[in-house]
């Protein structure tokens, strides 16, 4: 994120973040997010304008980062909090998640600057939104308020890099990739290795307990491969030629999506319990994904109308999942027999039927039509076809959906 207004979703994160620090009332602030969102360059803008002295430091090596490194840079900030006097100072952690233990230090460290009137105000960046809430979870109760980035949109894309609506589908939303754009080989092996190894190796498998590390690598591909199709956990097994079991595929696409990569959306049952035995629907958070793991070129993505289709599916779909992500809304999808929907989506007690179709000519929709009759939705949308353009609803920010 640049520090301008975030158009996705309507929230302009660095005076989110400004103004939170400026509070009265401290709070440790986590900002958290897939890698390659901006979430360091955010927060070096912020503290830059801000008007108090800050200590900005990363743990991104952690074979040479513990606790009482951590200790080490939290005295610093004490140091400039004490001379600034009222004013007090900011302390940033980057990549704190990866310091062994780090949220029981960071309780400790806290509570003891509380108990002296300390203003020392603290931010914490994590590329993984499911590492970086595990220990504030369970260590800092009440003591912390998330701050969550998603993937770039395809409005924040084009304000920012001239995208038009065939490259951010091709492409997808990450913008350290898009001055890679006219090079597409090269833009994928960048893609591959610093941006999914990177997240896969650094960010799920060096911090979370894998066993079968080569399954969840397969498992993403896999679920690149089939994204925008809903798979059931025994025949990913079947595809993955694997003597694992369906809770470990579970847990594993768990992870993916805490990583920010590729999540499993359940089936809208209007029960609980139905909705999460059902089999998973495949979607990428970033399209991007999608394109570098099939290997094809923009060309022969967009000739292939099949993929193309699929691919403007997973776009819609990515735009709704990081909204959710962030806590908009929650998202499934609906099926029973031969009748779909492609997206559910749910806020309070609104629910929005959404069925995306690449091509112009106008189709029989069936699943909205029965969907509709079930479940009496707030409003059914036709995304793409003679419907919603899909540069329009890629556009604008999911809450314009589900509003009155």
């Amino acid at each position: 994120m640049s520090g301008s207004s975030n158009p996705s979703f309507e929230r302009d994160y660095a005076a989110v973040l400004a103004a939170r620090l400026g509070e009265p009332r401290r709070f440790l602030h986590v900002v958290a997010g897939p890698r390659q969102v901006g979430k360091t360059t955010l927060v070096r803008q912020v503290l830059a304008e801000f008007d108090r002295p800050s200590v900005f430091v990363s743990a991104d090596e952690p074979a040479l980062r513990d606790t009482a490194w951590l200790a080490a840079q939290w005295e610093r900030a004490r140091l400039a909090a004490k001379d600034a006097g009222k004013r007090g100072a900011v302390l940033a952690l980057d990549e704190a998640q990866k310091v062994s233990g780090w949220s029981e230090a960071v309780k400790r460290l806290w509570d003891e600057d509380t108990r002296a009137g300390l203003p020392l105000r603290v931010v914490l960046l994590g590329s993984a939104p499911l590492l970086v809430q595990r220990g504030p979870a369970e260590s800092l109760a009440g003591r912390f308020e998330i701050l969550r980035l998603p993937h770039w949109s395809f409005a924040e894309m084009r304000a920012a890099f001239g995208c038009s609506l065939e490259q951010y589908l091709y492409f997808g939303g990450y913008p350290g990739a898009a001055p890679l754009m006219d090079d597409p080989p090269r833009w994928r092996r960048y893609l591959l290795d610093a941006l999914v190894e990177a997240t896969i190796a650094r960010d799920v498998l060096l911090l979370t307990r894998v066993d079968k590390p080569a399954l969840l690598r397969r498992l993403f591909e896999l679920g690149c491969r089939y994204s925008g199709q809903v798979l059931s956990f025994t025949k990913m097994l079947g595809q993955l030629h694997d003597a694992g079991n369906t809770t470990t595929l579970a847990h594993y696409l768990e992870l993916l999506a805490g990583a920010g990569m590729l999540t499993g959306l359940t089936k809208f049952a209007g029960a609980v319990v139905r909705s999460r035995g059902s089999s998973p629907k495949l979607q990428v958070f970033n399209t991007a994904l999608l394109t570098a793991q099939s290997g094809l070129t923009p060309a022969e993505a967009r000739a292939d109308h099949e993929f193309w289709g699929r691919l403007t599916e997973s776009a819609v779909g990515a735009h709704l999942a990081n909204a959710a992500a962030c806590g908009v809304c929650e998202l499934f999808y609906w099926r029973e027999g031969n009748r779909e929907v492609d997206f559910v989506l749910r806020a309070g007690r609104a629910v929005v039927a959404i069925e995306v179709k690449s091509g112009r000519a106008p189709v029989a929709l069936p699943g909205l039509a029965a969907f509709g009759a079930a479940f009496k939705p707030k409003r059914s949308l036709l995304v793409g076809g003679d419907g919603i353009p899909v540069n329009e609803f890629l556009s604008r920010p999911v809450t314009d959906w589900l509003q009155p």
